[in-house]
């Protein structure tokens, strides 16, 4: 849809056609407003008049009354007799009610616009809700949609540099361009009460930033199947998977560069499949913590519904509300169970698929999704096909290194120390074929059995070992399901975690690659 100075023009034409009805769709009727008043400054030889219910009939430039009749029916009639006195006059009407149906209202106002066409007036009509067929094909519509990152920039500036001098102040072109993005998706107003919200508490330091986020999730609150994921201090910290943060290291610099004037797009996102318990969903928090974004879950779960096209809308809704709270990170879990569905459904799987695959595809707001993936035999084949997802990355079983790195991490996060360099090594040795929840949950247990015992020292050696022996990974006691994962990932994904030769430079020349940062 257009954004204000695109409405502008297309106003500003219709205008200069003379034509009788001019609709002008907004959720923002002020801002609509300030937008044909902007245009009827242009057209100095026009005169302009302005009706709400509040303020009843005014010039629209000087804000005169021009009626003490503050009724719509009154405004109808003096706009009848400005029409057939001269040529040229422009109505403007706001919050009009009952236009959305064949009543007495809108054939009301149809006879004034058929008025108006006959004298070369015009008739502006505001409005947020639907109007009646028989009163839209009079003239012509515009729909100002809510104001870009373009606008908001603008707006942010505007009211920063006003409150410059005034109050401490860090805000520069970037932050500044950050918090357009983040405001996008909201009407100018919110903006503007966000901002100022800020403002008030007397600074505005470079933190402030994120803070927006929290204001924009408060004004939107919940929606079917789209859910804020509460992120906790140390999401941001993942074991292994090294390739994977590599990659992403790179891809954070985009979503929150400017990418305004330029032909790239933001990164769409990344498909995570392979065993379960190595980080998958973890991954999510950790790219939101660390990209300092809101994650959003979409609840697939709660998008199906039992009547035919509820799913459909539902889906729509929730991708369209995750446009509005960009920039932020979407995260579907196990999409395979959503969209992996029989021929019994009426074919609402192949609808939902289609309509998640176009949002991917042509979707442009700061979207990034982290789809992840276990039963990958069951994914549509669509949904591999590059240019859906940024990249397709295979988690695998963590090797001796990586067990090394999150068996450290575990012991600083439950038992707030580092195993000693002899214990790590035997810890590594009797966790092959751990997937990274089964080496959390076992550190767990040692620092819940400390806890139970009151025990303040550190935990014995030989009790680890113990616990670490009594753990039979889920590689053991699925061995068939893990192997067949395994086999499915290794030529068609690009490995998570450390790249070996082989999987840099894959035989024969087929397979995937990737661009390793330095």
């Amino acid at each position: 849809m257009p954004n204000q100075a695109e409405a502008a023009d297309i106003v500003s034409r219709y205008l200069k056609a003379r034509v009788p009805l001019i609709v002008v769709r907004s959720i923002e009727s002020s801002r609509a407003l300030d937008l044909v008043r902007g245009v009827g400054q242009q057209a100095r030889a026009m005169s302009f008049y302005c009706h709400s219910r509040a303020r009843g009939l005014l010039e629209l430039s000087g804000q005169t009354p021009v009626l003490d009749d503050r009724s719509f029916v009154g405004a109808l009639d003096f706009a009848a007799s400005t029409f057939v006195a001269r040529n040229h006059a422009n109505f403007v009407f706001t919050d009009v009610e009952d236009i959305g149906d064949d009543t007495s209202t809108s054939r009301h106002l149809a006879e004034i616009v058929r008025i108006a066409e006959d004298h070369q007036g015009s008739i502006i009509l505001i409005t947020g809700g639907p109007v009646w067929t028989g009163l839209a094909r009079l003239g012509m519509a515009v729909d100002l949609d809510i104001p870009d990152a373009d606008e908001l920039y603008q707006v942010v500036t505007a009211l920063v540099d006003d409150h410059r001098g005034v109050l401490p102040i860090e805000w520069q072109h970037d932050e500044i361009r950050l918090a357009s993005e983040i405001l996008r998706g909201i009407t100018q107003s919110e903006a503007v009460n966000a901002l100022t919200t800020l403002l008030a508490k007397g600074s505005l330091t470079r933190e402030d930033v994120n803070e927006l986020s929290e204001f924009k999730d408060q004004m939107f609150g919940n929606i079917n199947g789209l859910e804020r994921v509460r992120l906790k201090e140390g999401d941001n910290e993942i074991g292994g998977l090294s390739t994977l943060r590599s990659w992403l290291r790179t891809r954070r610099e985009l979503i929150r560069s400017d990418l305004s004037r330029t032909p790239l797009h933001p990164p769409r996102g990344v498909l995570l499949v392979g065993v379960p318990g190595c980080g998958k969903s973890l991954s999510a928090k950790a790219i939101a913590s660390e990209w300092k974004l809101p994650l959003y879950r979409l609840d697939m779960a709660a998008i199906l519904g039992m009547y035919v096209g509820m799913s459909e809308s539902r889906l729509k809704e929730a991708l369209d509300m995750a446009d509005r709270v960009a920039p932020c990170v979407l995260w579907v879990d196990e999409i395979e169970k959503a969209l992996a569905g029989g021929g019994g459904d009426s074919g609402t799987t192949r609808r939902l698929i289609g309509q998640f695959l176009y949002w991917l595809q042509e979707s442009t707001s700061k979207v990034f999704m982290v789809a992840t993936a276990n039963d990958v035999s069951s994914l549509p084949p669509e949904l591999l096909r590059k240019g859906r997802f940024d990249e397709l990355f295979f988690v695998d079983l963590p090797d001796d290194e990586d067990r090394s790195e999150i068996i450290r991490l575990y012991f600083r996060k439950y038992l707030q120390t580092e195993p000693a360099p002899y214990l790590l090594d035997e810890l590594v040795d009797l966790s092959h074929g751990f997937a990274g929840s089964d080496i959390e949950s076992v550190v767990h247990d040692i620092a819940a059995e400390m806890f139970i015992h009151r025990s303040g020292a550190a935990p014995d050696d030989e009790v680890v070992r113990q616990m670490f022996g009594a753990i039979v990974p889920f590689s053991q006691t699925n061995p068939e399901e893990v192997a067949s994962i395994r086999a499915w990932g290794k030529d068609r994904a690009v490995p998570a975690g450390r790249l070996t030769r082989d999987d840099r430079v894959p035989a024969g020349g087929s397979g995937r690659r990737i661009f390793l940062a330095n």
